[in-house]
């Protein structure tokens, strides 16, 4: 046994919940973005360089989206997280999806978005545009 193994019947190391819940807000913005008509394209794309959490489009918009998940917000919500770093990254793997995922003709024939998907015990907030 070695000290990140769970220890008893339906044990799960704190690695293993974050992961759970994280995916669990991930799916909640996925739907969120198909039930207010768009179309999910990728989730969890990644690259050496990092990850984009979703990608979702709606006629010309395409939306990369970060999503954070929090059980409170005793240090912050999930938007608070998404500093000028994680911005910066999200941005260049929007530029490398669009030159591998389009030809160069269609690059011009959307508008980017970049939304913040905050999601803190039940409550989900939208933040569309936000960087």
């Amino acid at each position: 046994m070695t000290p990140g193994d769970a220890v008893g019947p339906g044990a799960a190391s704190g690695q293993d919940r974050r992961a759970a819940l994280g995916r669990s807000g991930e799916d909640i913005a996925a739907a969120r973005y198909e039930d207010d008509g768009y179309e999910v394209l990728e989730r969890n794309w990644r690259r050496r360089e990092g990850e984009v959490d979703l990608i979702a489009r709606k006629g010309r918009t395409v939306v990369f989206c970060e999503v954070k998940t929090r059980s409170s917000d005793a240090f912050g919500t999930g938007a608070d997280a998404v500093l000028p770093a994680k911005q910066r990254r999200i941005r260049r793997l929007a530029a490398r999806w669009l030159a591998e995922l389009t030809p160069a003709s269609g690059r011009a024939l959307v508008d980017l978005r970049f939304d913040v998907v905050s999601i803190t015990a039940d409550e989900v907030d939208v933040v569309e545009d936000a960087f």
